[in-house]
């Protein structure tokens, strides 16, 4: 065996490979760019509150602050259909480790799926849950997608009837930033003690009416490790929580 030929193989064997996951590094660098575990963005005296109450903060805070308009959308729940079967089962796991994994199983499921992203904290025991996307890319946090399944096989899907009017000439805002979104929950002690931020999000939310004519306004939502949502109005800084549905200035 030629012994230096093998050795240059393995030196430019591991080259690559150091290129390779340089490569992964930049890219998980960009993804994460406009978001940080840096709690410098919040006042010391919301640090100090954190510390005190025991409140941890296991996302990144987004630092985008994207001007966006109010939305009107029709939707009614008493317009909603009943599940629909799939011809074929399809195969799937419990838990997946990215969308992207997910949206492979599904494809084809649908024809409109690429219109909707997948939205994991909202997932149940046996249902997928995926979120409509304003303007191609904020979620609307009030009307979901649903793909059910049972003994790793999706059997069902459900999906949601509604229609997002047009938003041109609608004024567009500055977002205000989820830093900000997030001092305020925690210093008007709407985060309990001893509890985690587990994810936070901005699209849209607004309360449901009884009637089909609805509205929506952009709005940071943060998980809290016991599942609970709370939704912050990203123009005005109301706090919105589902078990109330109302505003709380």
């Amino acid at each position: 065996m030629d012994w230096g030929r093998a050795k240059n193989v393995l030196i430019y064997a591991f080259l690559l490979l150091n290129l390779v996951l340089g490569y992964q590094l930049w890219i998980d660098y960009r993804e994460q760019a406009g978001s940080s575990l840096d709690f410098t963005s919040l006042s010391e005296s919301t640090q100090q509150i954190m510390e005190k109450n025991g409140i941890q903060v296991q996302s990144p805070i987004p630092s985008e602050t994207p001007q966006l308009p109010k939305i009107n959308y029709i939707y009614s729940a008493e317009m909603q259909k009943e599940p629909v079967e799939l011809e074929e089962p399809v195969d799937t796991k419990l838990i997946y480790a990215d969308e992207k994994e997910l949206r492979s199983v599904l494809q084809g499921t649908i024809p409109n799926l690429g219109n909707y992203r997948h939205d994991q904290p909202s997932d149940q025991e046996h249902v997928f849950v995926f979120r409509p996307l304003v303007l191609k890319e904020w979620p609307l946090f009030n009307v979901e997608l649903e793909f059910i399944h049972e003994s790793q096989k999706i059997y069902a899907y459900r999906e949601p009837v509604f229609e997002i009017l047009p938003t041109d000439g609608a004024e567009e805002q500055k977002v205000l930033p989820a830093s900000k979104a997030l001092e305020t929950l925690i210093e008007r002690n709407f985060i309990p003690r001893d509890t985690a931020v587990r994810d936070i999000q901005l699209g849209y939310y607004g309360q449901l009416f009884n009637t089909e004519d609805q509205l929506a306004a952009p709005t940071w939502r943060f998980t809290l490790d016991n599942g609970e949502m709370i939704y912050v109005q990203g123009i005005s800084g109301d706090v919105l929580t589902p078990k109330s549905d109302t505003a709380k200035e």
